[in-house]
């Protein structure tokens, strides 16, 4: 009867150097990479995130650069050009075109006022966008850092700190905009006269309002994701390491929490930009936003609300665009997330 079980006697061609075929089939098919190497490829094959993306690239040129070359100003008003269709010429533009001259043509039309629409929509979208990147950005500093302090720390002092988060959300935001909007503004109107920030009697008291309000309330999602992260982290043995040379705890979750979340920390932000421009554009359509004569696709909006059965391009377009811009945006953040939480690896 034949051994079924291998020897487990060693021979003496057992100890021979490994033959070049044998090498081969040892080779790694891929080679390592790391966290974020690995993100991006898997970011890469996701065709619906690049198209976002894209368009997100395009919005960026639409808004911050398109404008600079633009022959007419947000604020510019033509005379005899108000209520224009698209690539319809004023009186006195037709006058132009009849003597010869070249007269660029509003592509979107013009507003009541005589202004050209299209560089108009471009500056709306300039400072919704603007909007959602500042907020998405504070929200990122506060929240992660009230969220790594709150678990890292634990016990009563967690406990204190969640239970003011759960008080932020009971307070209704548009009456703590209205309300800050009406505190701020005598001291912002003195601040405006000085010498140097003229600029923020250009945006208004509304619109740093918003600001405020984004630190003050819509942070306490970001913090309760960071501490959720953080609570689960503290426990590694690298933590515990760190811990046992003599690490302080703030460097502990500066160096080695917050790093290790910063995956997350880039989804969820990414997330919070369409968040931002949605509630912007409903504060500008409430009245709430920017002053005149700037812009947002908001008060675009509903400065068209009244003329949309006789004008309804110029109420149209800045929907398409806060549709738009909101789509790819969290398209773009559902590719993040996809990519780079450790959990849908596949």
């Amino acid at each position: 009867m034949s051994n079924k079980f291998p020897s487990l006697q060693l021979k003496e061609e057992d100890f021979l150097p490994a033959s070049a075929e044998e090498k081969e089939s040892l080779v790694i098919m891929r080679k390592s990479v790391n966290f974020w190497a690995d993100g991006m490829r898997r970011l890469r094959k996701n065709k619906i995130a690049m198209v976002s993306l894209f368009f997100i690239i395009l919005i960026i040129i639409f808004a911050y650069i398109l404008p600079a070359v633009w022959p007419y100003s947000y604020e510019q008003q033509i005379k005899y050009s108000e209520n224009l269709a698209p690539f319809e010429y004023g009186k006195t533009e037709q006058e132009l075109i009849d003597s010869g001259e070249s007269v660029f043509p509003h592509i979107c039309g013009t507003d009541k006022l005589g202004r050209d629409f299209a560089v108009r929509l471009m500056m709306g979208t300039r400072i919704s966008l603007s909007v959602g990147l500042v907020c998405a950005a504070l929200v990122l500093l506060v929240g992660a850092t009230y969220g790594a302090i709150a678990g890292f720390a634990g016990g009563w002092t967690d406990n204190i700190m969640m239970r003011i988060t759960d008080i932020l959300y009971t307070i209704p935001d548009i009456l703590l905009i209205i309300i800050l909007s009406m505190a701020i503004k005598p001291a912002l109107e003195d601040l405006a006269a000085r010498p140097g920030f003229g600029w923020m009697q250009k945006m208004g008291p509304n619109l740093i309002a918003i600001f405020l309000v984004f630190v003050l309330l819509y942070w306490v999602g970001m913090a309760r994701i960071t501490r959720s992260q953080v609570l689960i982290l503290k426990e590694s043995e690298y933590v515990t390491a760190a811990r046992a040379l003599g690490a302080s705890g703030g460097r502990i979750v500066k160096k080695h929490l917050l790093t290790n979340c910063i995956g997350t920390l880039i989804v969820t932000t990414t997330l919070q930009i369409p968040s931002a421009i949605f509630t912007e554009s409903y504060l500008s359509f409430l009245g709430l936003g920017v002053a005149a004569p700037m812009p947002s696709l908001g008060s675009l909006a509903t400065d068209a609300v009244k003329g949309m059965n006789t004008y309804p391009h110029l109420l149209i377009l800045p929907a398409v665009m806060i549709s738009v811009s909101i789509l790819v945006f969290n398209l773009f953040g559902d590719g993040l997330r996809d990519a780079f939480d450790p959990k849908l690896k596949n």
